[in-house]
Formats: structure tokens, C-alpha cells, sequence
């Protein structure tokens, strides 16, 4: 049994998440893009994603709740295989490198033909009566005093064509990457990293952490909670990139030590927003932080067909 142990240890240990993601299943590309030293994203096809973490040594889905070690992997990729088939199979992969050079996970990333920061300084600030602010105000059914806020934290700046611009910000706030929404559109900007779209209900640090998917909807549930001085209001953009995971890690860190703090999955009520949901609360409890599922009320799929069914139910 001892000489059984020692076998699993070293084949959790000896072979590496990718080789077996590269070899045991063809077809999975490295995205050199989107993946850094400490977390490599892997696709296949249309919407299937691996994240390979821990040096090799874990991974998980960021389209369900499945995730593990090298043994959960092999079982995960060909589920007709048992636990005994698994340690014949891992024999076969311990001790191999992947296939990537190490150079592309070291190198740094080529910079963009133009800044973030100096794209988002050649637009105007949201104006009353421009066709961006009818965009968000009209269509999007948005107050004029959660549009301010975002004006003032510099959260949304007017695009093109009507359209509107997210600024996403990493931990030390400097601008990684802009979301653009329109009437016809929509998109981020080419080169850049996804993080976290964030309007502040308060000052300092809140203690509760509201996440939506897009930051159509982040302004959305503050309007419709009144801009909770309490809350931090956040959009991911829907996927998460390995900055978006970074920022969320290290708000979940700074609020770990504070009591009362809360991470609110205020995702869409579909089956996607409910796998994103228990991702975020999985995320939350590794942290230390306390977690509750927010749904939008009336069997709407988000909170901006929230906001807008608001309006149009009031007086």
C-alpha cells in the first residue's frame, strides 16, 4: 500500500497537466495571448477552454465547475477511464515537458500598436445630450446619476458611432484593456487584457464585491441598489483572462481580513451566469470570504433587462 502511495505522489507530481492535455486529446492550442507563466489557457474548437495552473500541476474549466489534478484531468478529457487505467496512462507521461518552448511562457508581450491609456485619453467624457449618453440612458434605460458616478471615477468614456467605452483596470488601477458597447456593436480593444471594469460605490476599500458580466449590468444593479456605498461594483467582460483572475484574487485577499466582507455573484440566469456564479463563490471560499448568489428578479436573464423593465414600470 505504502509503495502504491509513493506511485500517486509522484505521478501527481512528475507529469505536468499540459503534456497530458497535449498528448492524451490532439487538437488543444496553447493561446500564447492570454496565457502567463503562472496560468496557461489552452482551446479547442468553439467555446471549449483548460487552464492549466500550479505549475503544471492543476487545472479546471472556466465553463463548468470541474477542476483537479493530473488524475481528475485524464478522467476529465476521457471519462471512460477508471482509476487504475488512469495510473497506467500517467506512467506513460511522467517526467515530459510540454510541447511549447519555455520561451513563450517567459517572454514578454509585445506592445500594442497604441496604448491603452493614450486610446482612452483621445476620447471625450460622457456628455449630456451626445449620442452616446442617449445610448446608455435611452436604450439602455440608465439614470443620469450612476452615469455620473462612472464619469467621475473616469469609468466610461464616449466611443464612436454612438457607442460606449469601459475602461477595465488591474489592482494598481492603471488601464489594461477598454470594453466598447454600442448600439450596433461591440467589442475590446485589440492587444489589450481583460481585468475588471470597477465603479466604487464608496470611498476606501467596501467590504462587498458585486460581480456582474458586463458593465452595462454593473451599472445597471448600482442604480437599481441606490450606488451602495457598502459595494464595489464589478464587470468582467464575460471571459476571464489570467489579469481578470489576478485582480479578483487580490480584492478577495485585501477583504479576507475585514469583517463582514462578501463577494456577490450578480451573474445573468442562464446555465452559463450560474456556472460563473459558483466559480466566483468557489473563488470566495478559497479566500475566506463569505459568498451569496444574486439573481435578477422576475425571471429576467440580467440586470439590465432589470433596469429596464424599472422604467417602464415607473410612473
Amino acid at each position: 500500500m505504502r509503495g502504491q502511495d509513493t506511485e500517486l505522489e509522484q505521478l501527481r507530481s512528475g507529469v505536468n497537466c499540459a503534456v497530458l492535455l497535449e498528448r492524451l486529446q490532439p487538437g488543444w492550442q496553447l493561446d500564447k495571448r492570454e496565457s502567463t507563466r503562472r496560468c496557461l489557457k489552452y482551446r479547442r474548437g468553439a467555446g471549449e477552454v483548460l487552464i492549466i495552473n500550479h505549475d503544471g500541476r492543476g487545472w479546471w474549466d472556466p465553463m463548468s465547475q470541474a477542476k483537479g489534478d493530473v488524475f481528475t484531468l485524464a478522467q476529465h478529457l476521457d471519462p471512460g477511464l477508471n482509476f487504475g487505467q488512469v495510473r497506467r496512462v500517467l506512467r506513460g507521461y511522467l517526467g515530459l515537458a510540454p510541447s511549447f518552448p519555455e520561451v513563450l511562457r517567459q517572454r514578454p508581450r509585445e506592445a500594442p500598436a497604441i496604448p491603452p491609456a493614450q486610446r482612452w485619453s483621445g476620447r471625450g467624457q460622457l456628455a449630456h445630450g451626445s449620442a452616446t449618453w442617449a445610448y446608455l440612458t435611452r436604450e439602455r434605460a440608465l439614470p443620469p446619476a450612476v452615469l455620473a458616478a462612472a464619469d467621475l471615477f473616469d469609468a466610461v468614456r464616449e466611443g464612436p458611432r454612438g457607442s460606449a467605452w469601459f475602461a477595465h483596470r488591474d489592482h494598481a488601477g492603471a488601464l489594461t484593456g477598454i470594453e466598447m458597447r454600442g448600439p450596433e456593436w461591440r467589442g475590446f480593444s485589440t492587444g489589450d487584457d481583460k481585468s475588471l471594469f470597477r465603479l466604487p460605490g464608496g470611498t476606501g476599500a467596501p467590504p462587498r464585491l458585486a460581480v456582474c458580466e458586463a458593465p452595462i449590468d454593473a451599472l445597471s444593479l448600482a442604480a437599481l441598489e441606490g450606488l451602495r456605498a457598502d459595494t464595489l461594483y464589478l464587470a468582467t467582460a464575460g471571459g476571464m483572462g489570467p489579469q481578470t483572475l489576478a485582480c479578483l484574487e487580490s480584492l478577495l485577499q485585501d477583504r479576507a481580513p475585514q469583517s463582514g466582507s462578501v463577494l456577490v455573484a450578480a451573474t445573468d440566469a442562464d446555465a452559463a451566469g450560474a456556472r460563473y456564479a459558483a466559480w466566483l463563490e468557489e473563488m470566495a471560499a478559497q479566500a475566506g470570504v463569505a459568498h451569496e448568489r444574486l439573481l435578477p428578479p422576475g425571471g429576467l436573464n440580467d440586470w439590465n433587462d432589470v433596469m429596464k423593465k424599472t422604467r417602464e414600470a415607473a410612473p
